[in-house]
């Protein structure tokens, strides 16, 4: 598999099989090379200002117009009803989300979808939603997109061969991808495979503004990875079974050709996929604990300056050097809402119960911080450099949304952790007022 790198660049590529597919000097010619069929798919609306201006245009055999009319698909556990349940401000944590075993239960990535919690509604494009999928075998013949946002996607277990329009992602444990509003692609997994997906309503992901950082650090933009062009000309007699998330629900139409036919394709709209290994941490050297917001990869805008629909943050291996300083998260109550997540090793804060496959939600100003036996061995520890998260990688969904529990995450899953409170239990006063 070849890539492309760089965050939002015009990208040209064009499959080798066919060289000059890619028209010159303009988008749509009368006839394009090969006989292919010149189509835009836009990212933004067209008269966005430059800097936002989102579009591709793809060269494919046939146009994506030829199918059969949308019929509805059914769902599964895949909502945007967040009112089917009342809400819950509790700390809530999951244990590892079980996978489906083969052969008796067969599931591919579109049925293995599972709506964990979220907010607003496709509709109005401004929302998110938090889903786990769980999988166990490919989608054969079987394609998905997403008419109403993006979804970034982050694999906990097995890796995902993602095939798109605009050629092959591989995506492996503690990388991360972005497939973008409207791109069709499908997912080959070879055996049980889990993971996260971050879908936003409205907004596309950005790299974060930097300030006083400077220009560089956090994620670089040259480590973005874009596929480059491949295309099958493939006849599907039996019909190929392209699926749209369109208003929340899931809808199939048949077809009799492989979609994925783009011969040549050029612009600033695709997919992309990244490693988290390459994030350039910043972090307290002198004294204190910094705020998360320094991990942040990727953020989803709102129209408040500064104010996230959704930020991807992660809390990869580093140095520990902080001066008088408790070292690990501070306890606090946050005006943001926070679903975390591990994909491999074990949170410093919580070792135990916080597991890889898991994932925990503290809600809008609900306590939460590290457990006892944490605060205990921070609070003794001999200060000096110390690595911190070695073996490691959790990351958290924030959104400025207040986010509601589906019934799947609270009830039907089974995976809840009822004992979770406990874990707080254990802390004890040290208040002595004669000794400051």
């Amino acid at each position: 598999l070849q890539y492309m790198s760089g965050f939002g660049n015009e990208h040209v590529s064009e499959d080798p099989r066919c060289p000059g597919a890619l028209p010159e000097g303009q988008n749509n010619p009368q006839v394009c090379p090969y006989g292919l069929y010149a189509e835009q798919l836009s990212g933004s609306a067209f008269t966005c200002p430059r800097p936002t201006n989102k579009r591709s245009w793809l060269y494919r055999i046939l146009p994506s117009v030829c199918h059969k009319p949308f019929k509805p698909l059914e769902e599964g556990h895949l909502t945007h009803d967040w009112d089917e349940i009342e809400p819950d401000p509790n700390q809530l944590r999951w244990k590892p989300f079980e996978i489906p075993k083969a052969p008796q239960n067969m599931m591919d990535f579109v049925s293995g979808l599972h709506t964990l919690c979220g907010a607003g509604e496709p509709r109005g494009r401004n929302g998110i939603a938090v889903h786990i999928f769980v999988c166990n075998t490919s989608m054969i013949d079987r394609c998905l997109y997403n008419s109403d946002g993006d979804f970034l996607i982050v694999p906990q277990q097995g890796k995902l061969l993602i095939t798109t329009e605009f050629g092959k992602m591989l995506v492996e444990p503690n990388e991360i991808c972005v497939i973008q509003q409207g791109m069709r692609f499908s997912v080959e997994v070879f055996g049980e495979t889990r993971g996260y997906i971050l879908e936003v309503y409205g907004a596309h992901f950005e790299l974060p503004d930097l300030g006083p950082i400077g220009a560089n650090g956090l994620a670089n933009p040259r480590d973005f990875l874009v596929p480059v062009a491949w295309y099958e000309d493939r006849q599907v007699p039996g019909g190929y079974t392209v699926i749209s998330k369109y208003q929340g629900k899931l809808f199939a139409a048949q077809q009799d050709f492989s979609p994925f036919n783009v011969v040549a394709w050029h612009g600033n709209y695709t997919p992309y996929k990244y490693h988290l290994e390459k994030f350039m941490v910043i972090n307290a050297v002198a004294f204190d604990h910094a705020d998360p917001s320094i991990f942040t990869v990727l953020t989803a805008k709102t129209t408040r300056a500064g104010v996230a629909l959704a930020d991807f943050v992660i809390f990869p291996p580093r140095w520990g050097v902080a001066n008088n300083t408790f070292r690990p998260p501070y306890y606090h109550r946050n005006c943001m809402s926070e679903f975390m997540g591990l994909i491999k090793g074990h949170y410093e804060a919580k070792e135990e119960g916080f597991q890889p496959g898991g994932g925990s939600l503290h809600s809008m100003m609900t306590p939460h911080g590290p457990d006892a036996d944490c605060f205990e061995k921070a609070s003794k520890a001999k200060l000096e450099p110390e690595r911190v998260a070695d073996g490691t990688m959790a990351f958290m969904f924030e959104s400025s949304l207040s986010l509601a529990v589906t019934k799947w995450g609270l009830q039907t899953s089974n995976r809840l952790d009822k004992n979770y409170y406990k874990c707080w239990e254990p802390l004890k006063s040290h208040f002595n007022p004669k000794c400051k």
